[in-house]
């Protein structure tokens, strides 16, 4: 199928929030992405398109394609039928008149889908009468049938063959009216577009939400109508109580007009009628309503997700109430006289109900994985007991552990999107930094231990070195003095020849050996000296480094100690 539903990845934050509220247990499809974050993204063979999800999704999301664009481009180029649903009266309570008058200017041809709706009243009242279909779930909603479809293929025994309103307008429009044009149809309903994609029998959905974008981004002004004025003037016939279909129950009250005995149960909404379906599947025939009418949205198409509506649902049902009330008065002044309705009648003499009739498409359903296969995820989602294994907080967005390891199996979902999961990692992380801090300590009060020796020695060092330094100045101050005496010594001895040569000679050979050698001290001293010098700039250095380690370690115990 082609995508309907539609996601921008860098606007998904991960809330699980299309997941919770979505019917379809195999749609969702969540991955974690770069950085640890998780999108959610559509599998649009296994979606229903009912938008509950782009009604849920807080964030931008999700949305939805349909139409309007191909429907305007075509309208430029050919002559098209514009069918109108019966909600446009409750979204548009002011312009739905205009809205139709603007496409009649560009040469559409308008027509009602209140008259499809009778259509399908008539032909699921003669069935009913002839024991043509046995008990029913009605298919008006495009979204039921696709779940039915998908996930419960066993249903299609009650699913009714016939028609939708829209489906049962175009095929009279088509095969009794003989028009041959391309069809629009003005719907607030995503699904609709797979009706139209299996039955192949309208061209264009053109949702209320995207025209009015469309009206908005082309600056075209609708004209106002008066509200609570229902009249229009179609290319044919408008419709009557079928006006009502869009509310809650409005198949069964149609019904129920022209035959109040017959057994109908009403289910609405996603979070009711679907678990309903399933229950409905689960039971004996013989304890089925000879008619479940089932729409998705709570309160019903007319506030439905494509419809981009301000009005509240007690606005809504207000106007269907003044719909309802005009459509019966002129069903009484106009085709129904003494007790009999004149447009069934007509309907009776002029059309064939095999004409309205629809052929479904199950889906091949997904297996179920094993007991041993769900074992394996529950280990990987570290649910190791049964207790984790029913937790159950929903926070992934299903409504069981056995759901999410279900999906999980299905390649569905991820088990670190699972919060036991999550928090089991994180307290292995969190005891495993617990260990390594206890490490780290441990290393720093050696460092530190370490540390305070080292500065102890370097102190020691300088106190030896100003020792040397010391020892080194007295020396060679005094190895200068006995140079100087020494050279006095022997210029008195070799400026008084009347000493003995030899002895002279000696004596004075003996003193000039002893002042080289103590030159060679008073040199070796002020070399010394110099590398005092350079070795206590060192020892500055390292014990300033020395602090500065210290200073580092300190505060790295205080950061520990903070966090154990």
């Amino acid at each position: 199928m082609n995508e309907i539903i539609i996601v921008k990845p860098e606007k998904c934050v991960g809330c699980n929030a299309c997941v919770r509220n979505c019917p379809a247990p195999e749609a969702n499809i969540t991955k974690m992405v770069d950085e640890g974050r998780f999108v959610t993204t559509v599998d649009p063979d296994r979606c229903i398109t009912c938008g509950e999800c782009v009604r849920t999704c807080n964030h931008g999301a999700r949305d939805y394609i349909d139409d309007t664009e191909a429907c305007m481009q075509r309208m430029s180029r050919d002559k098209l039928i514009i069918l109108a649903t019966p909600a446009i009266k409750t979204v548009f309570p002011t312009q739905w008149k205009g809205i139709l008058d603007w496409f009649r200017s560009k040469g559409c041809l308008i027509y009602d889908v209140s008259l499809g709706a009778d259509i399908c009243t008539w032909a699921h009242l003669r069935s009913i009468e002839n024991k043509k279909v046995g008990n029913v779930i009605t298919q008006p909603c495009a979204a039921i049938v696709k779940y039915i479809e998908i996930y419960q293929p066993k249903l299609l025994q009650n699913l009714s063959p016939i028609h939708s309103p829209i489906s049962c307008a175009v095929t009279y429009i088509k095969r009794y009216l003989k028009r041959p044009n391309p069809i629009a149809v003005l719907t607030p309903c995503i699904a609709k577009k797979t009706e139209f994609s299996e039955t192949g029998l309208v061209d264009y959905n053109v949702t209320f939400q995207k025209l009015a974008e469309y009206f908005d981004k082309n600056d075209i002004k609708i004209a106002a109508n008066p509200a609570n004025d229902f009249e229009y003037r179609f290319e044919e016939a408008q419709g009557q109580v079928g006006a009502v279909y869009p509310r809650p129950g409005g198949l069964r009250d149609n019904l129920w007009l022209h035959d109040p005995d017959i057994n109908i149960t009403t289910s609405e909404g996603v979070h009711k009628v679907y678990p309903e379906l399933d229950m409905y599947a689960n039971m004996p025939e013989f304890k089925h309503p000879e008619v479940f009418d089932v729409l998705s949205c709570e309160f019903g198409c007319n506030i439905g997700p494509a419809s981009g509506t301000s009005q509240t649902v007690f606005d809504v049902m207000a106007t269907m109430r003044e719909v309802e009330k005009e459509a019966k008065k002129r069903r009484k002044t106009g085709l129904f006289q003494r007790g009999e309705d004149k447009l069934f009648k007509k309907f009776d003499e002029e059309l064939r109900i095999s004409d309205f009739m629809r052929n479904y498409k199950p889906a091949k359903p997904t297996p179920i994985p094993t007991e041993k296969q769900l074992d394996t995820v529950y280990e990987a989602m570290g649910k190791h007991t049964e207790a984790d294994r029913n937790f159950n907080c929903h926070a992934c967005g299903y409504r069981s552990c056995r759901e999410m390891a279900i999906a999980i199996c299905r390649g569905l979902n991820t088990p670190d999107n699972c919060i036991v999961h999550a928090k089991t990692v994180l307290l292995a992380r969190h005891s495993e930094l617990a260990t390594q801090h206890e490490r780290l300590a441990e290393i720093t009060n050696e460092c530190l231990a370490l540390s305070d020796k080292l500065k102890n020695d370097v102190k020691s060092i300088m106190n030896n070195m100003n020792t040397i330094g010391e020892s080194t100045a007295q020396t060679g101050e005094k190895a200068g003095i006995v140079n100087s005496l020494l050279q006095s010594v022997i210029g008195f001895c070799s400026s008084h020849d009347s000493l003995n040569s030899d002895d002279l000679s000696k004596m004075v050979s003996i003193l000039e050996q002893t002042s080289s050698a103590f030159a060679a001290l008073d040199n070796n001293v002020n070399v010394t000296n110099d590398s005092s010098n350079l070795i206590n700039q060192s020892i500055g250095e390292i014990t300033h480094l020395v602090d500065e380690i210290n200073a580092a370690l300190h505060q790295t115990e205080g950061r520990m100690t903070q966090v154990m």
